[in-house]
This record gives structure tokens, C-alpha cells and sequence, in this order.
């Protein structure tokens, strides 16, 4: 083999090898930008679950919008199959509590008490459009969607409803809801979806416009103590329907990470 064969040959191995090296340079800076960002969705998922608990714990308080990086966790969270295992974990519970200690009296004043925004019906469909809680909250908004009457049932709270208004007790529905503007629409979407039987609508009245949720239904559950109803249970996706006065025997908080009702 001649010197000018030689030459050729020991180009084309330069080339191999310099190629090689190229290759093996960009897998890895693809492998280092692949694990920095598998780092990264990582880190922001544990950051949006951390968050979500804080939220059902109470102990972030306030809020008005969920993070923007967290839309899409909270996305997954309610349609994905988590919210409503969640929920139905809780019904168990409340069943549960149900057969161990409670059995209504002849009198007719044993009395649950229900939300009805996202514990009977859901409004998932019109937080789907406001990026799950991303965008702030519009009331001028929300009113002509509930005015709609589309809210569909949470079906495991339905259930719970049946069970309790066969068992003889007296569910009274408590709801923040404008009661001058909302109230048919909210008993024909209510009826619409099964919820027939329940002692009250209990809305709120011109005279308690601009109150705090929590003091609203504080003050319509005393009213119902006053009246001489037990109040055994409590069922609300916010906290401000579970604190203040005359709670209940027990109270259960169904899962909301869309918002928050001071």
C-alpha cells in the first residue's frame, strides 16, 4: 500500500473519530438538558402538591388564585381521577361516623347541614374555562353561569343526600348564593340534579349581603339550634363553611383547590 493510500485512510479514521466525539458530546448535553428539566417538573410538582395540602389544612389562607405554574398539576388533580377518589374517601368517613354513632329521633330535629357550590353541585366545568383557579375570581361572571343551572351533581354526595333524607334526617342546605337573583335557578338545578327531599334552601338575604361566609351560615346555624334542630353533621369544600359557631357534631371538608371563601 502506497504512502498516498495510507494518507487517505488515516483521514477518514480522523473523521470517524472527530464525528464520534461529536456524537458523544451532544448526547451529552441532550442527556444533561433532559435530566435538568425531568429535575425541574419535578421539583414544580412537589411544589403544587405541598401547596394543595397547605390549602386543605388551612393553612394557606386568603389566597385568590392558585400559581400559574401549578395550573396544570390542579388540571390533573381534578379531572384526573384524584378529587374524585378524594371525595368519595371522605363519604366513606361520614358513612362510617353514620353507622358508629348517629340515629335520628322520632321528633324530626335531627338535621345535617350542606353546601351546596362544589359539595352538591360542581362548578368544575366553569372553572375549566378560568384555568382551574388561575384567573381571579369574577362574581359578575360566576352569577350568569349558576343562572344557567348546569352545575351537574357530585354523584358520591348525591348519594350520601338519598341516604340521609331516607334515613329520616332533616338536610338543611346553606349556600352563600344571592338569594334575590339566584334562588330559582339554584332550587331548578338542584331538582334537575336529584337532589329532592331537603328540609331548606337557605340562601342569603338582602340583610346579610357583604357578610363573611363564615358569619353568614355561623349565624344560619344558630338559627336552626334555636329552632331546636341537632345539628349532627356538616359537609362544605371550604373552611369558612365548617368554622365560626354551631358547627355541628362532626364536619367534613370535601377537597377544593380552585379557590378560596374567606
Amino acid at each position: 500500500m502506497g504512502w498516498w493510500e495510507r494518507m487517505k485512510i488515516s483521514k477518514v479514521l480522523v473523521i470517524v473519530m472527530l464525528m464520534a466525539v461529536t456524537v458523544e458530546v451532544s448526547m451529552g448535553k441532550h442527556k444533561k438538558r433532559d435530566s435538568a428539566e425531568t429535575t425541574s417538573s419535578e421539583a414544580n410538582y412537589n411544589y403544587c402538591l405541598s401547596w394543595r395540602m397547605a390549602v386543605e389544612s388551612n393553612n394557606m389562607r386568603g389566597w385568590r388564585t392558585i400559581p400559574t405554574q401549578c395550573w396544570r398539576y390542579i388540571q390533573s388533580y381534578m379531572v384526573g381521577g384524584q378529587y374524585t377518589r378524594d371525595i368519595s374517601l371522605i363519604v366513606d368517613q361520614i358513612y362510617a361516623y353514620l353507622d358508629d354513632s348517629v340515629s335520628p329521633l322520632a321528633d324530626g330535629f335531627d338535621a345535617w347541614v350542606f353546601d351546596v357550590d362544589d359539595t352538591c353541585l360542581s362548578n368544575l366545568f366553569y372553572y375549566q374555562a378560568k384555568r382551574f383557579g388561575c384567573d381571579p375570581y369574577n362574581p359578575t361572571e360566576f352569577r350568569l353561569w349558576a343562572l344557567k343551572g348546569e352545575s351537574p351533581a357530585i354523584p358520591a354526595v348525591l348519594q350520601l343526600f338519598n341516604k340521609l333524607t331516607l334515613t329520616g334526617f332533616k338536610v338543611m342546605l346553606i349556600t352563600g348564593r344571592d338569594e334575590e337573583t339566584l334562588f330559582d335557578a339554584t332550587f331548578d338545578n338542584l331538582t334537575q340534579e336529584g337532589f329532592i327531599g331537603y328540609e331548606r334552601l337557605i340562601m342569603r338575604s338582602p340583610e346579610y349581603r357583604g357578610q363573611g361566609a363564615m358569619m353568614f351560615k355561623s349565624e344560619m346555624r344558630k338559627q336552626l339550634i334555636e329552632q331546636g334542630y341537632r345539628i349532627w353533621g356538616n359537609v362544605g369544600d371550604q373552611w369558612s363553611d365548617l368554622q365560626g359557631n354551631f358547627t355541628g357534631d362532626r364536619t367534613f371538608k370535601l377537597p377544593n383547590p380552585m379557590y378560596f371563601v374567606p
